[in-house]
């Protein structure tokens, strides 16, 4: 296994937690330290799927009222566009009208 180092700064009180907590489980500070970041970013990766599930069982409960709502408002503007349609050729002038 190719490993890299990483160091980072933690008050003196959680250092001794730590080198006490590896040292009474057998394990280095290195694998505690490792075991640790696995574990949080496998639970974190775990609670976004977890929402992402949640999302999409929204979006699958609301996609039918959704298209029911587009088709209401299509035929809204069918209606609107043959109300105009039909008020525009009552009111236009006929080509013999306009001759006159």
């Amino acid at each position: 296994m190719q490993t890299e180092r990483v160091t980072f700064l933690t008050t003196p009180d959680l250092k001794a937690a730590l080198d006490a907590f590896a040292t009474s489980n057998g394990m280095s500070v290195g694998h505690v330290v490792r075991e640790a970041t696995t574990s949080y970013i496998a639970q974190e990766m775990a609670e976004e799927d977890e929402a992402r599930m949640l999302v999409m069982e929204e979006v699958e409960r609301s996609l039918p009222r959704m298209q029911d709502d587009l088709n209401a408002i299509r035929a809204s503007i069918a209606e609107a566009r043959a109300a105009i349609a039909e008020a525009l050729a009552v009111s236009s002038p006929g080509p013999q009208e306009l001759a006159a």
